[in-house]
Formats: structure tokens, sequence, C-alpha cells
């Protein structure tokens, strides 16, 4: 019996929407409509990642459960093809070669400590992703960026201050907030293809 709060049907609607929201948006500037109930309307927080060739193409979603699913899904997927400030707007001709993934989080948690070198003993990796702000700035990781990167507990905290624009080691800092998510993962294998849920192994302890 297993625990996921997503069954493997509604993790295959989710990429499917997402992939329909990309399509239809580069292809005539439609924003398409969310037409379905259950968690699809409750508000969730969900990030849209897109890969070309096996390199990332843009990812963007939303960490806070602001949006309905359904509609962070969209806002998300969208924000990925064309907003993603690393990369160029995905053009017409690219997008039957994108690999589309969605991440379902779960609302983020601070992490709290009595020591701030405890942290690391407090992050488990391929379970958790992280959040890192401080005095304006913020960074965030899904929890499948340290199992791909083969990081440990403190290189996911150092890579996390890193991508927030701070100092490694930030996450040592009393002012420096770090908090947690899981997330349920759903991919294609292949641009229109089936889409599977993505199990993360452990890493580094």
């Amino acid at each position: 019996m297993n625990t996921y709060d997503y069954s493997d049907e509604e993790g295959e609607i989710a990429v499917k929407l997402a992939r329909r929201a990309i399509e239809e948006y580069i292809d005539i500037k439609l924003i398409v409509k969310n037409s379905y109930g259950g968690k699809f309307v409750e508000k969730r927080g969900v990030f849209t990642t897109l890969t070309k060739n096996g390199e990332l193409r843009g990812c963007i979603g939303f960490p806070e459960p602001v949006y309905p699913l359904g509609e962070a899904v969209i806002r998300s997927a969208i924000a990925a093809a064309v907003n993603d400030p690393r990369f160029p707007p995905v053009e017409k001709n690219e997008v039957d070669d994108l690999i589309v993934e969605v991440s379902l989080l779960t609302k983020p948690e601070i992490v709290k400590v009595n020591k701030r070198n405890e942290l690391p003993s407090k992050i488990e990796i391929g379970k958790h992703g992280l959040i890192a702000t401080r005095d304006g700035y913020s960074g965030l990781l899904l929890p499948q960026v340290a199992v791909e990167e083969n990081m440990d507990s403190k290189k996911f905290l150092d890579a996390v201050c890193w991508k927030a624009g701070m100092e490694p080691g930030c996450w040592k800092d009393e002012d420096t907030r770090i908090e947690t998510f899981s997330a349920e993962i759903f991919y294609e294998v292949e641009p229109h293809g089936p889409v599977f849920r993505k199990m993360l192994e452990n890493g580094k302890d």
C-alpha cells in the first residue's frame, strides 16, 4: 500500500496539462483553462521543469500553495517555457523536442534546530527540497537536484545558498531561514511519451 498523495493518473493529468498549456500558448498565445476537479481545484505548490536533449530548458513554479493546482500547473508550465530568465523563450519548432516534468509540492516548513550545525542532519536527500531566504534573497532547489548531482546534505545546503545569490555556507547564519518541502515528480519518458512517477533514491548521507 502506497502513501502517495497523488495517484499515477493524477500525475499523468498534471504532465499532460502542462504540455497542452505550453503548446497552446506558444502556438496561438492561448492560456488553457483547468477542467479537472478533485485535487486540481485545491491550492498546491508546483514546479514545471523542461529539458531538451538532456539539458535543462526551463524551470519555474510556485513553492507556496497560492493557486489551485490546475491553474498552478498551467501558469508554471507557460512560465518555464517563456519566462525563465536563464534561457530564451521556447520556440514553436522546439516544442516536440521537450520533455515535460511536473513536481507536485508539499507546503514548505521551516527547519528548526538548536544549533545551526545540526541543520544537515535534518535534511533527507531524496526526500527534501530546500528554500533559503535572507535579507530579500531567496533560492529554491527541488529534491531531484541533490540526487541528480550526487550531493550530500551539506553540499545541498551550500547549493541552495548559492542559488539564492548568497555565499555557500549561508545556512550557518542564524538570519538565514531554511525551509524543506517534499515533491511527487511525474515526467514524460520522451517528448509526448508515457508519463511515469520519478522515484528518487537516497544519495550520500
